[in-house]
């Protein structure tokens, strides 16, 4: 197939969660045969942190300054395309949804990375500038990142017609079992972005156990204000590229994952900072929302917390047993939740919905 995709970003991981996600999805589809372009706008937000200059194989990343340099190229692309995508938070995301609906590619899809968040944003009454104005509704499929009830709300609130989940994924080629780095040694991690609403997650599971346990903790990621109070144990990383992700977490025995309250709210929404962590060994202890157990077992594969005595009752569990959960949940992650099996997974979506196979 020939695909065209309309993103946020490819090339650089840095502040967003869709960067290694796609990677992932592309280089499964690459070695599938299939022919991708991405066009990325060249924000100097991420052009300062590129870490994925060039996609390689049959993929092809095409960054432009402005939508009007790029646009007449992608119109040439798209009636030969047999599946164009548009994403959540594309900076030119309403223009490149009218020119992909207006074109003459086979399937035309649009895919929400961030559909809790559209959602609430509709509901507060703000203008959404990566959707079209008439919603979602000329769009042969709408995927999402989140299932269960967010399917439903796509349809009801966007007038999508066809939806389907296609969640995150991991490449285990990036993501393995690797030595930990000394710098980063410590009794539980944490790696995210700060967003407001994950800020009390992030104190309940992550700060308040670091100020009751005298080991090192250590906190990778960026946009955090200069106005948290950390506590003396912790070590701050201001951005973990994904080549390092794998030490990162193989430097400590846990790792926290906190859900976004927008996306827990609607729950089925599991990060690929989870699916990167299981498939290193290393157990994640996360909070909980609707839907978990469909991507991993708590207490077998998965640790889940209510409250900081929850958190540090795990953090503090011997190394040998949250070893033995690491392995189990890599297991898991390679059973079910690669970027081959998500490929897998879109191409049947794709052939369901009347697209090409």
């Amino acid at each position: 197939m020939h695909i065209v995709i309309f993103g946020l970003t490819v090339s650089s991981s840095w502040g967003n969660g869709h960067a290694t996600l796609w990677r992932s999805l592309i280089e499964a589809l690459d070695r599938d045969g299939h022919d991708i372009v991405f066009f990325e706008q060249d924000t100097p937000y991420y052009r300062a942190h590129r870490d994925r200059p060039e996609l390689g194989g049959r993929a092809r990343l095409e960054l432009y300054p402005t939508w009007e340099t790029v646009r007449r190229m992608a119109s040439e692309l798209l009636p030969s395309a047999d599946v164009a995508i548009v994403t959540s938070y594309c900076p030119d995301g309403r223009a490149a949804c009218e020119l992909v609906l207006g074109s003459r590619a086979g399937l035309k899809v649009f895919y929400d990375l961030d559909t809790p968040v559209t959602l609430a944003r509709l509901a507060g009454g703000e203008d959404v500038s990566y959707l079209p104005e008439r919603g979602l509704r000329d769009f042969d499929l709408v995927l999402s990142f989140t299932g269960g009830q967010a399917l439903e709300l796509l349809q009801s609130r966007l007038g999508a017609r066809r939806v389907a989940p296609l969640y995150g994924s991991v490449d285990p080629d990036h993501h393995r079992p690797t030595p930990g780095t000394v710098s980063w040694a410590s009794a539980c991690s944490y790696l995210g972005t700060w967003s407001l609403d994950r800020e009390r997650g992030v104190d309940t599971l992550f700060l308040e156990p670091a100020r009751r346990h005298a080991a090192p903790f250590v906190i990778g990621g960026s946009l955090y204000p200069p106005t948290i109070e950390w506590p003396s144990n912790i070590m701050r990383v201001e951005h973990v590229p994904p080549a390092d992700h794998s030490a990162f977490y193989c430097s400590s025995p846990i790792t926290v994952n906190v859900t976004r309250r927008a996306m827990a709210s609607l729950g089925y929404c599991p990060s690929g900072r989870l699916f990167e962590a299981a498939a290193c060994g290393v157990p994640v202890l996360s909070d909980s929302w609707d839907g978990l157990e469909e991507f991993f077992t708590p207490g077998e594969d998965i640790l889940l917390a209510t409250d900081s005595d929850s958190a540090l009752a795990a953090i503090t569990l011997p190394r040998a047993e949250l070893a033995q959960i690491g392995q189990r949940a890599r297991q898991r992650a390679l059973d079910e939740h690669t970027g081959t099996r998500r490929a897998a997974q879109l191409l049947e979506i794709l052939e369901s919905t009347g697209g090409p196979s």
